[in-house]
């Protein structure tokens, strides 16, 4: 002998009217007095269950999943099996976290902003590139004075080697992610 419908209905924790629906679709079949076998009743729910149809779930993307799943192992929360509704709040309250500290630290002037600091890395390795375009013409003619050469002889073997140092800096990438 089985239970009736309405305790069903808790057991499998939906509303005695979803199990009325199961009998009259197929997917759930009563016993002869009309009562409903628990065991039998729920292996065949899981038969005869398209997931599709089923209110409430849906999909969850997997870059969705992917992300959640590092925010819970950059926190120390990192799961073994699948995620849970606990992991995925305690994720979402991790990155609220995260995004408060960033905000705060951008208050406090310790972080600045991407574009900027590149900006200023360009504007200071042109300033510096271009000291050591005029250093030739501003210290070749001492030179030449204290070793007894052309000024102009000077002036252009360190043009050279300057331009040829300077060639070399330009290959120097820089990366701001480090």
């Amino acid at each position: 002998m089985g239970v009736s419908q309405r305790e069903f209905a808790a057991l499998w924790g939906k509303s005695r009217g979803a199990v009325q629906k199961a009998i009259a679709s197929g997917r759930v079949s009563p016993e002869a007095d009309g009562t409903i076998d628990p065991d039998k009743a729920l292996a065949a729910l899981k038969v005869n269950t398209d997931p599709s149809q089923v209110r409430g779930k849906k999909r969850i993307p997997q870059a969705a999943l992917q992300s959640l799943q590092e925010t819970l192992q950059e926190s120390g929360h990192g799961a073994g099996g699948g995620t849970t509704f606990v992991q995925a709040r305690t994720a979402n309250e991790v990155l609220k976290a995260q995004e408060r500290k960033l905000r705060v630290q951008k208050l406090k002037g310790e972080l600045i902003d991407r574009s900027l600091a590149t900006a200023l890395v360009y504007q200071i390795a042109r300033q510096e590139r271009d000291a050591w375009q005029m250093w030739p013409t501003r210290v070749a003619a001492a030179l030449a004075a204290e070793i007894g050469v052309d000024t102009h002889l000077v002036q252009t073997a360190l043009e050279k080697f300057v331009r040829e140092h300077l060639g070399q800096l330009a290959d120097i990438k820089i990366d701001l992610r480090a």
